[in-house]
């Protein structure tokens, strides 16, 4: 018996964002929702993103868009993380997050267990939980994962992408190109990219492997792109990748694919280093 191709998926767009659920939809009719509220998701990224925030107004804004507990305290600590409101090595004292969020421990430990899961906080003996820090080998290390898992996804995703999950991919580009895109609002452009060609692959495992990739070096890219100007090249890394889905040219996607992350990983290798030898310098001073 002839075992049947897997069923192409529209994009849905609810796999990319956190946070509340949202009714499930065609890509325009995502899309259509998503340009009637832009006010009301510049005012969350705005205020997440603020770095001269502290975690108890983060909190606070949170409490306001959230109805799931867990939910929103792993949400809102992991933009604080990715944002750099919370440093690596800062440690997050249960007791602590407890009296901010207003809420028990249960909730805050079970955040601290998935942002665990994603790579971005770890537990240590007698500490409690800390925000993880990327060694020049870890980012190395992130960078082959990416390259073997996403190469994977679009590679699965290329038989089943529709005109409409095309059309969704580019106006995404349109979109970061019409906007003078702040730091935050890249990082989230960015993903919703890449996913929007990856989740046709109906890979929801797979799909969720990468995303946590991409969180654990989404802060230090937010970091880099402001001190680089790296919008320009991913932008045209990002048309390149989507011509070569249009021709259903999957040798052309993956190299330009491939070659995107690894220089990635290079800038943030160097970015690693840098930070390290300020560190160095500072240690002697003292």
């Amino acid at each position: 018996m002839t075992r049947s191709a897997p069923r192409a998926q529209i994009f849905d767009s609810s796999q990319v964002f956190e946070g509340p659920i949202k009714k499930k939809g065609s890509v325009r009719t995502e899309n259509a929702r998503a340009k009637k509220e832009p006010q009301d998701l510049d005012k969350r990224l705005s205020t997440i993103y603020n770095l001269h925030m502290n975690l108890d107004e983060l909190a606070a804004d949170a409490a306001k868009h959230y109805r799931t507990t867990p939910t929103m305290v792993a949400d809102i600590l992991r933009e604080a993380i990715l944002a750099g409101t919370l440093q690596g090595g800062q440690p997050l004292r249960q007791e602590d997050l407890a009296t901010k969020f207003q809420l028990s421990r249960g909730p805050v430990r079970e955040a601290l267990r998935q942002l665990e899961g994603e790579g971005l906080i770890t537990f240590y003996p007698h500490r409690g939980a800390v925000v993880s820090t990327l060694s020049l080998a870890e980012v190395q290390e992130i960078c082959d994962i990416r390259i073997a898992l996403e190469t994977a996804a679009l590679r699965f995703a290329m038989p089943h992408l529709s005109d409409d999950v095309l059309k969704c991919a580019e106006e995404i580009l349109d979109e970061a190109d019409r906007q003078i895109t702040e730091v935050a609002h890249w990082g989230e452009i960015n993903w919703r990219f890449h996913a929007t060609l990856y989740a046709p692959a109906n890979r929801p495992r797979l799909f969720t492997l990468i995303k946590a990739q991409h969180a654990q070096m989404d802060r230090y890219l937010r970091v880099h792109f402001s001190l680089m100007n790296y919008k320009q090249q991913a932008q045209q890394e990002h048309r390149q990748i989507l011509e070569a889905c249009k021709r259903r040219d999957l040798s052309t996607a993956l190299a330009v694919l491939e070659q995107q992350i690894a220089e990635v990983g290079e800038m943030l290798a160097h970015y690693l280093q840098q930070k390290e030898s300020e560190n160095t310098v500072v240690s002697v001073r003292k």
